[in-house]
């Protein structure tokens, strides 16, 4: 039977090792492998993503998982300390200042890509 309340979402890498130590060393989550290879990530409530090997894996041209924070700034600064580069946008109306934060148009937001190139952001929440 269908039970849409069990739904969960994956996305794919070109290296699963590299993709396990940056979820889980680099930005600190939990993260299991199971006998097949693919990576279980736990986020919010329990929930979780799964990450699996793809060969000819092609980075989503989007963002991929957002990562809430209360400061911006102090993630950003936080992520930098451990190895994290912050994109640069400039077309239309994403732009980002020095430090990759997009301030103004929206909630401020900065992303990051992982090692396959995949796009995650932090995005400054004012109900943490």
């Amino acid at each position: 039977m269908f039970d849409a309340n069990k739904a969960f979402s994956g996305f794919s890498v070109n290296d699963i090792s590299k993709a396990k130590e940056f979820y889980a060393k680099t930005l600190g989550m939990k993260v299991t492998e199971n006998e097949m290879g693919i990576l279980q990530v736990t986020i919010s409530h329990g929930s979780t993503v799964i990450i699996y090997p793809k060969p000819n894996h092609v980075p989503a041209e989007f963002t991929i998982l957002n990562f809430p924070v209360s400061n911006i700034d102090d993630a950003v600064d936080e992520l930098s300390t451990r190895g994290v580069t912050f994109l640069q946008y400039d077309y239309g109306t994403i732009k980002t200042d020095e430090k990759g934060i997009m301030r103004g148009n929206g909630p401020n937001i900065a992303w990051f890509t992982d090692p396959s190139g995949n796009i995650l952001s932090v995005i400054e929440s004012e109900s943490l």
